[in-house]
């Protein structure tokens, strides 16, 4: 076997693939890099506006002071134990009005909203009454509205409260990491068993933008200029629309569904983090490095398939194709996705496809014109090159049929090799060609007589 100029022929095949791993790993590798420089314009977007952010309210927070007495050495010690209790709303009703912008630095951008938001809740102060006592002092109520990031916030308007215009404050005032701003009541406009809140708030931010469903009924209405949401987080929308001019989406959830109570119920202030709430990001296509990788990842079947082409080809007609050949065909094959990559930078991905796959053909039409002797063979090899690239285009947007078509592929190129050699001797190969004998030449040809 390691005399047959088949395995050699197969094992050199094999070797130059290894090989052009190398220059494919290369080219990975940049891909990375590069989709790091665009993280760190994301990042630095975050760092000078704001970043995602969570919707926390309204809520009622009061403050609690409760003594106590233990007996310690026969003596009556008393303590004092302070926290906050919250009133959570009988409903909440949130109605968003999103613009998403696009910031450059450079090549890169990411993306900015802004969020004008309209915020309503009915509040039942009855449970206040419950919380007096003896031994239980109450501090000034105030209603807080948290958010992720203080420095998102712009415009804040508070409707009046039973005929008074309350004051806005900055910070939540509870305690914990909660941003935001806090809004004191008054005696006065706690006088009634119920009231309503309303408010408007400008907030800004990038990545996701969330509210908690804090109400015994809770709903959402957002609408946005933005045509590519991530619907995240704990609850789906009930119902959205999709368009190339936006989105509209409607959240409701209740406290049967979410047991929200259940956060704000204790001594301590909850973990305002992992608090589940309505969720959706401003999410980005997938982009030109993401479908770059993506297609490089289908480069080996790539350029087996124009392998195995050339092998059948020198199988059938004789002619012999040097390994250094086959380097230089895979090398242009590595070549069309370094120059997709640098392309669909600043042209987007699909025309970069198309400039990175006509240059790839016209380097090898003419390359190959010279070594198979033939513009028509070399025609024949280009148009079959162009015809996998459109192949792997479709390859790359069916996400759900990728795995079926690619199948499909290799299913007819087995198909079109068992076909083009059924009738190939393959033991022509396998056996080294020995060199024949030089003939003895006839003895009576010398002789001049007979």
């Amino acid at each position: 076997m390691m005399k047959s100029p088949l395995f050699w022929k197969v094992s050199t095949l094999l070797g130059c693939i290894l090989l052009l791993l190398v220059p494919l790993f290369m080219v990975s590798n940049l891909i990375s890099e590069r989709e790091s420089y665009r993280n760190d314009v994301e990042n630095t977007l975050r760092q000078s506006t704001s970043g995602p952010q969570k919707l926390v309210g309204p809520l009622i927070a009061i403050p609690v002071t409760e003594i106590f007495y233990k007996l310690e050495d026969e003596k009556k010690v008393e303590y004092k134990k302070r926290y906050m209790h919250f009133i959570l709303p009988e409903t909440l009703l949130v109605e968003g009005n999103q613009h998403v912008e696009s910031r450059n630095i450079g090549i890169y951008d990411g993306q900015i909203w802004n969020t004008d938001l309209k915020i309503n809740a009915q509040f039942n102060t009855e449970k206040m009454a419950q919380l007096k006592g003896e031994t239980v002092t109450l501090g000034q109520p105030f209603i807080v509205v948290g958010v992720g990031d203080a420095r998102g916030i712009g415009t804040v308007k508070v409707a009046n409260i039973n005929g008074e215009t309350p004051d806005v404050e900055p910070g939540s005032g509870v305690y914990g990491t909660l941003s935001g701003i806090h809004i004191p009541l008054t005696d006065k406009a706690l006088e009634t068993k119920t009231f309503a809140f309303g408010m408007s708030l400008n907030l800004a931010g990038t990545g996701s933008f969330a509210v908690v469903p804090v109400g015994r009924n809770s709903e959402m209405q957002l609408t946005s200029n933005w045509p590519h949401p991530g619907f995240m987080g704990d609850y789906l929308p009930v119902k959205h629309k999709i368009g190339d001019s936006g989105f509209q989406a409607n959240w409701q959830s209740s406290w049967f569904a979410n047991n929200m109570e259940s956060w704000f119920h204790g001594d301590e202030s909850p973990e305002w983090a992992e608090i589940p709430a309505f969720s959706v990001t401003v999410a980005t296509p997938a982009d030109q490095y993401q479908l770059t990788d993506r297609a490089i990842k289908y480069a080996i079947l790539l350029i087996s398939l124009t392998f195995m082409a050339f092998f059948v080809f020198e199988t059938l007609t004789g002619l012999r194709l040097h390994p250094m050949q086959y380097l230089l065909v895979g090398l242009s094959l590595v070549l069309f996705y370094l120059v997709l990559l640098a392309l669909s930078e600043h042209a987007g991905f699909t025309p970069a496809w198309i400039i990175a796959s006509l240059v790839g053909a016209l380097m090898n039409s003419v390359y190959l014109q010279a070594v198979l002797k033939s513009w028509k063979r070399s025609g024949m090899f280009v148009l079959a090159l162009l015809g996998l690239d459109v192949v792997m285009w479709f390859l790359l947007r069916s996400e759900d049929s990728a795995l079926l078509l690619g199948s499909a592929v290799l299913a007819m190129a087995l198909f079109a090799v068992m076909y083009l050699t059924r009738h190939f001797d393959w033991y022509s190969l396998s056996q080294s060609k020995r060199p024949m004998p030089p003939a003895n030449p006839d003895d009576d040809t010398m002789r001049i007589w007979k």
